[in-house]
Parts: C-alpha cells; structure tokens; sequence
C-alpha cells in the first residue's frame, strides 16, 4: 500500500466525519410556533463517572499465555482518572472477593504527547475466562488464556502486510469469524514506516475494533517485524522502529527476534529478516541454541516477514544484489531442517502460498502470504493472475493434538 494510498484514505475518513457534522448542521430548521415564555430548567447534575472506552484497547502476550496476559491502550492520562485494570474469571465475576487489581505502567508513544498503558496481569488459570475493566468507568472485556495442555485444537490466525484501508477492515473481521485463539501478524502492520503515528495508530484502533471473537473476548495479538515498520526497511537500528517497540518493548525488551512458548506444547520463533538485525551472525547463532533446546517440543512454528521462498518476487538477485530470500536459505532453511521446524510462516509476498516438501518420517510445510489479515494480494494489485497452482484460499492454521504439526485443514 503506497504512502499516497494511506494518505488518501485518511483524509477521506477525516473528511467523512466533517461532512457528516457540516450536513447535519446544513438541514433546514422546522418552522417555530410561538410559545409562552418559561423559566429555564435547572441543569441536571450527573454523579455517575464519564465512560471510559479506549479504541486503541488490545490484548498481547510477554511472557507464557497459559498464565498471563497483558492489557495496553495508548492515550492520555486526562481521559480517566483510575487507570488500574480490574480482573476476575467469568465464573467468578458475580463474587465482589473474587476480583483482582494491577497497576498500569506507561511510557511515552514516540512523536506524539499520548502515552502507553500497560498492565502484565500474572499467575492466571490456564484455559480459563476472564472479564476486566479499566478503574470504575469503563465497559467489561473478555479474554481467555491458552490452555495449559494441547489436549484440544489450539487453533489461530496467521496474516501480514495488513495496511488500514477497507480491504485490511474485512479482512479483520474474516479473521475474527474463524474465533481463533490469538492472532499472529508477520511484520508490515500498518505501514507507518516508523514515521506515520497517524498510520500506526490507524492499525491499532482496526485492530481494537474489529478483533472480538465470540461473546465479545479480545484476541490478543502476537507480532513479528517488518520491513514497513522500520524507517529505512533493512539494516537499520531499533530507534528508527519507534512504534513497534513502543507497543511490543515487553515481547522483545532486547533484540528483534525472540520466543514465545506456550507451556510445553506449543512455540513460536519469532524472527527478523534483517530489519533491526542481520539474519546472519548472532541471530543465526541464537536459531540454532533455541531450536536445539526445543527439539523435543511437539509443535515449534517460525515466523517471519520476508519469506525464503518467494511467491512472487524474484529469488535471483541483480546487479550485485541478493535475491529475496537468499539469506534466509543461506542461513535458516538449513537450520529448519536439521532440527525438523514443521511449519514456517512467511509474508512479504502478499500471496498465499502452501507448500510442502518430504523430509524423512515428518512433514516440513511453508505458508508464505498474509491472509486472513492483508490486503489485496500481488496480483489484484498489479492486474496480474496469480501463478498456476499457488493456493488462494483464506485458512486459518490449526495444530490438532492428533495430527501431524501445522495441519492446515480444508476451511471456509
């Protein structure tokens, strides 16, 4: 999505929200009837606090989702006044002993005057359903941790190179229908280019608004880093990201790369493809230590944005550059194999693409695109059709506790 694209779409939504207020204004008055003067009412006055309803509120994870969760929103300290989150299990919501309280940390949010509110609430019940609220004056939310075995499906989303134009809006709420457990977005969120705040905050009031699953739960958001959240795209240091570690400091406080295990089931190895950090060198040397140390686990995933197998750029690279993916293959692909990484997620492309390719006893697959959670693909943006033979099906993935790892089931 281009920078002329992104702008004309907000100007349109700002201009939309004018001309509403200008037409309301513009509609011709009913004809007055002459009536008795009356003395002025008295103003009522209200005891009951002002509703506090951030539409930047979202769910994301630190730390094992069987046992945390964390509730950031980005805003003024002026919009309310207790900004502690309040929390129970739903079962035990109705008992006033039941609930919980956590206080909020904030920190800046780069460009801007807004802060980020963030609160890790720890020591939660796997599997378990729970409601929260900001201080006394906002509504009651939803959410549920992961489950402490993988005795079920644990089944979630996977997209990337999102955007915030109408395409990215029903995508979400696609997204949303399948109710998955949490969502993963490989890089490329908004498009601010670690220089839009207009961009950035667009993404996550999206997100906010449309990511409910059923009953209203917020699916919390786990994400990995793109070449379109950086200023600069490749090779560039952690301060010319700004937004993405204002919101995401917590899942990656050090490097770009890091892990996410969910209790002894499940891990995803989150990567950057030469972002903030060379795929080469210590990032490498960090893949092999930590899928060495999970070689037993039944379901490790890898995410990342640019994809070691592109679907439609080109592999070759020209005029002394490298091909896309060239290091990815030089570097991980090995990696993957030697240590049997049943799934990779890649983006990037703006397709979507299954592929899968026999490695002794277990299955290897590769899904490189960006549905549920993207745009318009590479060929409805050029006017091309797409490859023979490349999958275009919306899919959810699902790792079923009977079946191989990373399953991807003939959905809707």
């Amino acid at each position: 999505m281009s920078d002329l694209s992104r702008r004309s779409f907000l100007g349109t939504s700002f201009a939309s929200l004018a001309t509403s207020k200008l037409l309301a204004q513009d509609q011709p008055a009913e004809p007055k009837k002459p009536v008795e003067p009356t003395k002025p009412a008295e103003p009522k006055k209200s005891t009951e606090p002002a509703a506090f309803q951030p539409n930047t509120l979202f769910l994301t994870w630190q730390r094992d989702p069987t046992t945390t969760m964390t509730v950031q929103w980005i805003g003024v300290s002026s919009e309310t006044a207790d900004t502690t989150i309040q929390f129970a299990k739903l079962s035990e919501a109705a008992v006033t002993t039941a609930w919980q309280s956590q206080q909020t940390a904030t920190k800046p949010y780069p460009l801007t005057d807004f802060k980020v509110f963030r609160a890790e609430l720890t020591g939660l019940t796997p599997g378990t359903d729970y409601e929260f609220h900001i201080g006394k004056s906002s509504p009651t939310y939803r959410f549920r941790t992961m489950p402490a075995k993988a005795n079920d499906t644990i089944h979630f989303i996977s997209g990337g190179d999102c955007g915030i134009n109408s395409h990215a809006i029903a995508n979400n709420i696609q997204a949303a229908r399948q109710d998955p457990m949490f969502a993963v977005v490989g890089g490329d969120l908004g498009y601010d280019n670690g220089r839009s705040v207009e961009v950035s905050l667009a993404f996550i009031r999206n997100y906010s608004q449309h990511m409910l699953g059923r009953n209203g739960r917020l699916i919390p958001l786990i994400p990995c880093i793109g070449n379109h959240e950086v200023d600069g795209g490749f090779g560039k240091p952690r301060d010319k990201a700004p937004f993405f570690y204002a919101l995401f400091d917590g899942l990656f406080p050090e490097t770009s790369y890091t892990t996410l295990d969910f209790g002894d089931y499940l891990s995803l190895v989150l990567l950057d493809t030469g972002h903030n950090t060379a795929i080469g060198g210590a990032q490498t040397d960090w893949l092999e230590e930590t899928l060495r140390e999970r070689r037993d686990h039944p379901h490790v995933v890898a995410v990342n944005h640019v994809p070691a197998y592109p679907s439609y750029r080109s592999m070759t690279g020209l005029l002394g550059k490298a091909g896309t993916g060239e290091e990815n293959r030089k570097h991980w692909v090995p990696l993957f194999e030697k240590y049997r990484v049943p799934v990779v997620l890649e983006h990037h492309d703006h397709t979507l693409e299954a592929a899968a390719q026999r490695h002794g006893p277990r299955q290897r697959s590769a899904v490189s695109g960006r549905r549920l959670m993207g745009q318009t693909s590479r060929a409805a943006e050029s006017g091309k059709p797409a490859a023979p033979g490349r999958t275009q099906r919306r899919l959810p993935l699902v790792v079923a506790p009977h079946s191989r790892p990373g399953a991807i089931p003939s959905g809707p």
